[in-house]
């Protein structure tokens, strides 16, 4: 199964060893190693959207190192979270589990019509606390976008140089689209296209629903008879979108939600060629063992649509 991950490194033969071998990691590490597939476990929702609406529900989430534990119990790919938290979890569990340091957050204390998250962290946090990676989110759509894709080139610069791969949130928000839109096809599939071109190894989106926001992309999409009618269908177009499925798209678990909806929407997001998951409310808000449980079931899904479906995996 190595030569998947040997595969996919192929794709990124414009970065440095040391890059490729944090990327390896990460594609190496739990129990969806090897595989190409990858669930990561995301905790920054204390800072998006408050420690009652994140942790509430399974106190034990209050301390930080709970989860990193959660991931490593998992068996997850990695653990991405802010710098506050890495500071706390790094010391104990960085050199076993890949830490994926976000860089950027927003609160929900205000809400704008134009959100930008604030740089709350850099690369040189993320080489002190051992890291694996670096994390950044865009919202293409806000009238800020371009100061937060400039912000994100110069992250991405310094990444370069310290070897640590890039993750790239792209989440569609602000006055330029619809609040529908946000979660769109066309919209979805442009954002995971803007965030590979600002040099994403990892691209995080959410999954898309069949709208089309954009009525040029509308006449696009049906010209070329694109099927936009199943979840599978749909992330097959994003993945596309993606440098024809040459960088690592991942979709978000979203809120929170029954145990079959989180089953099913990962097999769609399997069988559309996604790359996996990076599950945060879905998994932590239930209890350890179910948490556990839940994230082995996913993973399941990943490998073994994998495994059934090779041409799905090879691009």
């Amino acid at each position: 199964m190595s030569r998947r991950v040997d595969e996919i490194l192929s794709w990124y033969e414009g970065d440095d060893a040391q890059t490729l071998g944090n990327l390896r990691r990460i594609l190496e590490q739990g129990r969806t190693g090897g595989t190409g597939k990858l669930v990561v476990l995301p905790v920054d929702q204390g800072f998006e959207h408050g420690p009652a609406r994140s942790f509430a529900a399974n106190p034990a989430g209050y301390d930080p190192r709970y989860h990193a534990q959660l991931a490593l119990d998992a068996g997850c790919s990695a653990h991405a979270l802010p710098l506050g938290a890495a500071q706390l979890v790094a010391p104990g569990f960085a050199s076993e589990l890949p830490l994926i340091l976000k860089c950027n957050s927003s609160d929900s204390l205000y809400v704008g019509a134009d959100p930008e998250p604030a740089v709350t962290a850099g690369v040189e946090d993320a080489v002190r606390l051992g890291c694996a990676a670096v994390g950044f989110t865009i919202y293409p759509g806000s009238a800020f976008r371009n100061r937060m894709y400039e912000n994100l080139r110069s992250l991405a610069t310094d990444a370069a140089y310290a070897g640590l791969p890039l993750v790239v949130w792209s989440y569609p928000r602000g006055s330029g689209v619809s609040e529908q839109g946000r979660t769109a096809v066309d919209v979805v599939a442009y954002a995971a296209h803007l965030a590979c071109q600002l040099g994403a190894h990892i691209v995080k989106v959410k999954p898309p629903t069949e709208m089309v926001e954009s009525p040029a992309a509308r006449k696009a999409l049906d010209k070329a008879g694109v099927p936009l009618g199943t979840l599978a269908d749909r992330v097959r177009h994003v993945v596309q979108s993606a440098f024809d499925g040459h960088r690592i798209v991942i979709f978000s678990g979203g809120a929170a939600k029954e145990t079959a909806a989180v089953l099913e929407e990962n097999r769609q997001t399997a069988l559309g060629g996604g790359s996996g998951t990076i599950m945060g409310r879905n998994s932590f808000q239930r209890p350890h063992d179910e948490a556990v449980q839940l994230l082995h079931d996913v993973m399941d899904i990943h490998i073994g649509t994998s495994a059934r479906q090779p041409e799905l995996a090879t691009h």
